[in-house]
């Protein structure tokens, strides 16, 4: 009987991944699990956010998206371009600027779906932030990926 537990559970489907979804005809790249973009990565109920990336101008679901896809380094968004529209809404597909993402309280403006507010401790991923709020993930996830076989 266990025997049998165990084939069932490794013959469940796997999610389906993406490698292009387009919303309101803005395309995102990366390994996308549904067209709201979330992916293999970040995919909670409020993972609905895609971001695009200053070095190539494409939106990726996230960093590690990004880095596993891209075939050149990130760059972030310097603080003088925040006026740039480069967040995109996975629920509407409405833009908005980069610092119109900071200051929405983590709500989409248009449709008022949720983001999620653990976002925030990642900004320095993507924007030029004060030292203060970089961390050490940063060094930890290139150095994962310098050292992976993924790339």
């Amino acid at each position: 009987m266990l025997l049998a537990f165990n084939l069932s559970l490794a013959q469940e489907a796997a999610p389906e991944v993406f490698n292009i979804v387009e919303i309101e005809g803005v395309r995102v790249f990366g390994k996308s699990v549904d067209h709201q973009t979330r992916c293999v990565h970040w995919h909670s109920a409020l993972d609905v956010i895609a971001i695009k990336f200053n070095c190539c101008g494409n939106y990726y679901p996230c960093f590690s998206c990004h880095e596993e896809e891209a075939d050149h380094e990130h760059q972030v968004w310097p603080k003088s371009e925040f006026n740039q529209k480069a967040i995109l809404c996975g629920v509407c597909g409405h833009e908005l600027s980069i610092q119109e993402y900071m200051d929405a309280d983590n709500t989409c403006p248009k449709c008022e779906a949720s983001f999620n507010p653990g976002c925030s401790n990642h900004y320095h991923l993507y924007f030029d932030m004060p030292e203060k709020n970089k961390t050490k993930s940063y060094f930890g996830i290139k150095a994962f990926y310098k050292n992976s076989s993924t790339l």
